[in-house]
């Protein structure tokens, strides 16, 4: 259910490349955190076990924990919310991933919570997309308003600041969180 606590400004979006320090990175987030559960690589029980675990450290952390998919999903697996293009008519937190303007005024009708507008910057997760930069990327910020804005492809504390929060209302990243090889 939603929480009481305003949204969360920084979030992590789980990934197959945290291998086991993905459990570390979430607890090492600032509290009160967001993190976005993917994983739709592993069989369902296997993601249903490594949610679980998720969830844990979320609810200790005071992390809001969506999980990317369909609503009747989170709602049973007791997140806080969903991450996907729905209709869906829910209480639960309801965040959508866009792209481009087409993908916004779709989204828009659909009364999310938050939208996520990637790639910001070139990323490790899609490195054959061409990133909107940030002028592009402030005007579909803007076009998006009144919904509130999450950055994400190649962001950072650091590349965050720089856009302020007039343009943003917070960041998601997956190598921002990720251990440093030594």
């Amino acid at each position: 259910m939603r929480r009481s606590h305003p949204l969360p400004k920084i979030w992590l979006m789980t990934d197959a490349r945290f291998g086991d320090d993905q459990l570390r990175a979430i607890q090492q987030l600032p509290a009160r955190s967001g993190v976005v559960f993917r994983h739709h690589e592993l069989a369902t029980q296997q993601r249903r076990v490594l949610f679980a675990q998720v969830l844990r450290i979320c609810r200790r952390r005071g992390h809001i924990v969506l999980l990317a998919g369909d609503a009747r999903i989170a709602l049973r697996w007791h997140a806080d919310g969903f991450h996907q293009c729905s209709r869906s008519q829910t209480k639960l937190l309801h965040s959508a991933p866009v792209h481009n303007a087409r993908e916004i005024a779709d989204v828009k009708r659909c009364s999310p919570d938050l939208l996520f507008l990637s790639p910001l910057f070139v990323t490790n997760s899609h490195p054959n997309v061409r990133p909107l930069g940030p002028l592009m990327f402030q005007r579909l910020a803007k076009f998006a308003e009144p919904k509130r804005v999450i950055a994400l492809g190649g962001m950072s504390r650091h590349s965050a600041a720089m856009l302020g929060p007039r343009t943003i209302h917070g960041w998601a990243a997956i190598d921002a969180f990720r251990k440093k090889p030594a």
